[in-house]
């Protein structure tokens, strides 16, 4: 069920001046806490180069937030390689990260100028061959996850046996294997399958190097650092302090890299909506919001996501209310069997930690135009300071 928070209409005033200004349903992009997200997982964990996984939110701002702090990129498609064209960011700072690609997302990464790879399966191996000259591979194992909302083992990675054999098989074609990669699940609520996924490839490393003198060098160790729906979750250096511990115990050769998405982008927007209408229907109220299931709340069907909500106003009383999307389809329903005061046509209803598959899961159902997707407190040209809009 969603949190639901009531703040005095004064506290508005904000969202009703970019609604004045830029319409109604709106995403406000604020860079600035992209960045401080960024700053902090850094902190949390050192000596770790982040590759952020644009999936999350591919938009311009927030690439040319990272890139200006020294970001790398987690690419899967050629839709987002392009998007890293657009903002000049840099080639060498991006790993391709799609276990199964087609030839020529191969040859449009390589055009781009990224150069390393994720494998899982033998057939994917054989892709590269004529390309064994020009890049280096990672390949992903699969630690199954079963207390995370999404086990990305279930889909990708090869068992911790197989290693050894795509290492062999890889050796035998002429291509080169930098190291390995795991995904822990997604909005890990512990970092319990990180540290075990971290030993085990510990293990790992030292095996292929016992058996074959093979010496990895890269480890990468994914995403799912959690961020905060409506689920209690420890802060980011108490998850993170045993994933340290845990890679401390790797050779010091090996380089450590990770993949965050949601961590960085979830915290970093905000979703404005309209009432647009309101109906009594048995003992609720129901009000309809210009943004929905099928738009930026997206998340609450494909990524197992219930965002907190705040409404505004200065009535104490309270009633019985369900806040549904914009759309003829009956299961656009945000949130439901929800206590709060009543609110009036026009009135502004704002969801909280909306930047991670929201906007990039949305549709255009009934032609609903999505949200405008608005970005504050941009980087500055040429320089590494965030530029703070008064608010």
């Amino acid at each position: 069920m969603n949190r639901i928070t009531v703040e005095p209409t004064e506290k508005a005033e904000f969202y009703q001046q970019m609604v004045q200004q830029h319409g109604s349903p709106l995403l406000i992009l604020d860079c600035e806490k992209l960045a401080h997200q960024f700053k902090t997982l850094s902190k949390a964990l050192p000596g770790v180069q982040f590759f952020y996984a644009i999936k999350a939110l591919p938009h311009p701002a927030a690439i040319k937030t990272l890139d200006t702090l020294g970001a790398g990129f987690d690419i899967a498609t050629s839709g987002e390689i392009e998007l890293l064209r657009t903002q000049s960011a840099r080639a060498r700072q991006t790993i391709h990260t799609h276990p199964i690609k087609r030839d020529d997302d191969i040859r449009d990464a390589l055009r781009f100028g990224c150069t390393t790879f994720v494998i899982d399966n033998v057939w994917e191996l054989e892709k590269f061959v004529d390309y064994r000259h020009r890049v280096g591979l990672l390949v992903r194992v699969s630690f199954p996850n079963p207390n995370t909302p999404i086990d990305l083992s279930r889909k990708f990675g090869c068992r911790e046996d197989e290693v050894s054999i795509l290492i062999q098989k890889a050796q035998s074609l002429g291509l080169h294997v930098k190291g390995l990669s795991f995904h822990a699940g997604s909005q890990c609520t512990n970092s319990d399958n990180h540290v075990h996924a971290i030993k085990q490839c510990a293990k790992i490393i030292d095996d292929v190097y016992n058996n074959s003198g093979k010496l990895l060098s890269v480890l990468d160790i994914g995403g799912g650092f959690p961020v905060e729906y409506m689920q209690e979750i420890m802060d980011i250096e108490s998850f993170c302090r045993p994933v340290n511990e845990a890679l401390k115990q790797l050779p010091d050769h090996i380089q450590i890299i990770a993949e965050p998405g949601r961590y960085l982008s979830a915290p970093a927007m905000k979703a404005v909506s309209s009432v647009m209408g309101k109906a009594k229907r048995g003992d609720a109220c129901w009000y309809y919001l210009d943004d929905g299931i099928y738009g930026s709340y997206s998340g609450q069907l494909f990524d197992h996501a219930t965002y907190p909500l705040t409404i505004f106003s200065d009535i104490k009383e309270t009633e019985e209310a369900v806040l549904a999307g914009p759309t003829c389809d009956s299961i656009d329903v945000i949130a439901e069997q929800i206590t709060m005061p009543p609110l009036s046509i026009g009135d502004i209803v704002v969801g909280h930690q909306m930047g991670a598959y929201t906007s990039a899961t949305s549709t255009e159902f009934n032609l609903f135009d999505k949200a405008k997707i608005v970005a504050i407190n941009q980087p500055a040209l040429n320089t590494e300071n965030i530029v703070r809009l008064n608010k």
